[in-house]
């Protein structure tokens, strides 16, 4: 018999597969209990209804995201580079929950404290990326604009390999993942260059 915990474990995991294989509009909470192998009425004693089920994928994904920018944290060099392989990384080996957790309509930042909670935690850890990039000093503005680039940046990446015709536009003759490497570098590079023009930088 499985276990509550189980089940729960379960419920999310079907879900999850659900979303990374036909999208948010797939999952239904009958076809999750299929999958996972419980009964029609076992996802609703863990979630409300399909947004708490929506909500605590979001949770964990943006706990993923957070963990992974720790990670990045740990380095010494080239903070912005990590924080778009960090990323970009989170996108491609978690597509389920990549796909709720920007979702406003679904990922439950305005309703679930669970969400709301993880989000702002992988957030805060981005700004920290971000001050590794461009200096403490910086004033709050200008960190703000930088966070918002540095996100955008990765995001707009991420979601044209997941979800965009990107695939359809790539030369037969570049690896994929060549092609990954490459535009994280030049990501980076930009970046980079672009603080030291303005002055800024880890030590100022």
């Amino acid at each position: 018999m499985i276990r509550p915990v189980d089940t729960r474990r379960a419920v999310l995991d079907a879900a999850v597969a659900m979303v990374a294989g036909g999208g948010p509009d797939s999952v239904s909470m009958r076809e999750v209990a299929r999958r996972a192998g419980v009964s029609h009425q076992a996802p609703y004693h863990h979630f409300t209804d399909r947004s708490g089920i929506f909500a605590a994928i979001a949770a964990e994904g943006f706990d993923l995201l957070g963990s992974r920018f720790e990670e990045a944290l740990d380095g010494d060099d080239r903070p912005a580079r990590r924080c778009f392989e960090a990323y970009l990384r989170t996108a491609l080996e978690y597509p389920g929950h990549f796909r709720i957790m920007f979702r406003a309509d679904l990922c439950g930042v305005t309703t679930h404290a669970v969400a709301r909670i993880a989000a702002d935690a992988a957030y805060g850890r981005l700004q920290q990326l971000v001050q590794r990039t461009i200096g403490a000093t910086a004033d709050r503005r200008t960190a703000a604009a930088w966070s918002s680039l540095m996100w955008s940046s990765a995001h707009g990446f991420a979601t044209l390999l997941l979800d965009g015709p990107l695939a359809m536009k790539l030369d037969p003759a570049v690896p994929l993942n060549a092609h990954i490497g490459d535009v994280v570098d030049l990501m980076s590079a930009m970046v980079e260059q672009q603080a030291e023009a303005m002055g800024l930088g880890a030590g100022r």
